[in-house]
């Protein structure tokens, strides 16, 4: 029961922390190298296209498990004490009024225009090494 517990407490840090890093993309005093990986993780999080597809076994998950929580982690990291406490108090006040993840019409359409930016990028690369 103890690992339970321990994990359930981990999951609720780690959706707190995602929604801390929305806040902290929105706050001015946030560096920007802590916004563009803040921007990128919590892009991918809410990204319904995976780097590993979790169908494969076992290692489908990895990025669920390890990387995203990773991550989020060293996002949170770059944040300046003070621009994390106060992003924190939004991330608590904002999951005890709204229960849910924050969203954005705005930031689904930049997930769809970066995967498919991505694609174009492969599909170019693949052809051009056939090129020759």
């Amino acid at each position: 029961m103890r690992i339970s517990a321990d994990l359930k407490t981990w999951a609720k840090r780690i959706k707190r922390d995602g929604v801390t890093l929305w806040f902290a993309g929105k706050n001015p005093r946030t560096p920007w190298y802590a916004k563009a990986l803040g921007i990128f993780v919590v892009a991918y999080a809410l990204s319904p296209i995976d780097l590993i597809p979790d169908f494969v076994p076992v290692l489908g998950y990895v990025d669920d498990v390890l990387l995203l929580p990773g991550l989020i982690w060293l996002a949170i990291w770059l944040l300046p004490p003070e621009v994390l406490a106060e992003c924190r108090s939004q991330a608590d006040r904002w999951m005890q009024t709204q229960g849910s993840k924050p969203s954005s019409p705005a930031g689904a359409v930049l997930i769809v225009i970066l995967w498919l930016a991505v694609g174009l990028a492969v599909w170019f690369w693949f052809e051009c090494s056939f090129c020759d």
